[in-house]
Order: structure tokens, then C-alpha cells, then sequence
């Protein structure tokens, strides 16, 4: 029998959403950042986060995708430092996109819109709140996505999990 369930794409940056730049005083789960060596670099992270990652990534409609700069080297490298259960997700690449003047992940996301046939998607990415073509694009497909652009000094919220949440129903 066909599963009626209809997947809901998200795509996950890394830098400024799961490893904030710089990060201070505690994560807004209230505990400490912790830092974990991710073979290329340091990164910081709150545990409550990746076990929320973890969590939607078993809903049975979530389907995600990294779309961040760190493209093979977030499963490669960063998962396993930090736990995040993301090492057989899908990594679109900037190669080819990163040429033209449109932000190589709105042309990378769209092309995998496409191929995906997914009806409904999440963005989460601290840059969409600079770059209004990407913006104006997310804007025109209305109930369709949920954008997420936190603060890049904090990352994801518990505001924005819960709205994930509520979003994937």
C-alpha cells in the first residue's frame, strides 16, 4: 500500500543556524553552548538543538536537506561531532550554481524543488533576511514554505522548532 504522507522538504544551513558565529552567554534552551571539534574547524552548538533536529527528522514527512556551504562536509564531518543524525541526507552542491548573480542556494533549492516533487518546504537559513530575491521568490509561493532566518549569534530557537513543528502538522 502507498504511503499518503507527503513530504515536506527541509533545507538546513549550518553556519549562523545550527553553529552560530560566536555565540555568548547560554543557548535559548537555557544550557551552554558546547563546542566540538569538526575535524576542519570548531563549531558550537546546543545539545537541546540537534536533539530536536534529530526528532524531526524522524517525523514520517520530513525529508532533509543540507544546503549550507559546508555541502558533503556537514555529513562527512559535522554530524558525527556534534550527533546530528544527518549523514545520509541529501547535499546540494554550488558547483555550476555559484556563477551566475542569483545566490547559488535559491537556483540549488529550486532545482531541487523540482526534482523532488515536494509540495511543501521549510528553509532554514540566517542569510534569507539579506537576500531579497530569494525573499521576493519565497514570498510569491505562499503557504507552501516556512522561512527561518535566526539570528546568526543564536541559531535556531525553540520559537522556530515550534514552528517547524506546526508547520509539518
Amino acid at each position: 500500500m502507498a504511503s499518503s504522507v507527503v513530504p515536506v522538504s527541509i533545507y538546513l544551513d549550518v553556519d549562523g543556524v545550527v553553529n552560530p558565529f560566536s555565540p555568548v552567554g547560554t543557548t535559548d534552551w537555557g544550557g551552554e553552548w558546547q563546542v566540538a571539534d569538526a575535524g576542519i574547524l570548531e563549531v558550537a552548538f546546543a545539545p537541546e538543538l540537534v536533539d530536536e533536529l534529530n526528532g524531526l527528522a524522524e517525523h514520517p514527512s520530513t525529508r532533509f536537506v543540507w544546503l549550507t556551504t559546508w555541502e558533503r562536509l556537514a555529513p562527512e564531518y559535522l554530524c558525527p561531532a556534534i550527533g546530528l543524525k544527518g549523514h545520509d541526507w541529501p547535499v546540494l552542491s554550488s558547483q555550476g550554481w555559484d556563477e551566475g548573480p542569483e545566490w547559488w542556494k535559491l537556483t540549488a533549492l529550486q532545482k531541487d524543488l523540482d526534482a523532488s516533487a515536494v509540495g511543501r518546504f521549510v528553509w532554514l537559513d540566517d542569510q534569507l533576511g539579506r537576500e531579497s530575491d530569494a525573499r521576493s521568490w519565497a514570498d510569491w509561493q505562499h503557504d507552501r514554505v516556512l522561512c527561518i532566518s535566526p539570528d546568526p549569534r543564536r541559531g535556531l530557537s525553540r520559537a522556530d522548532i515550534a514552528a517547524i513543528k506546526a508547520f509539518l502538522g
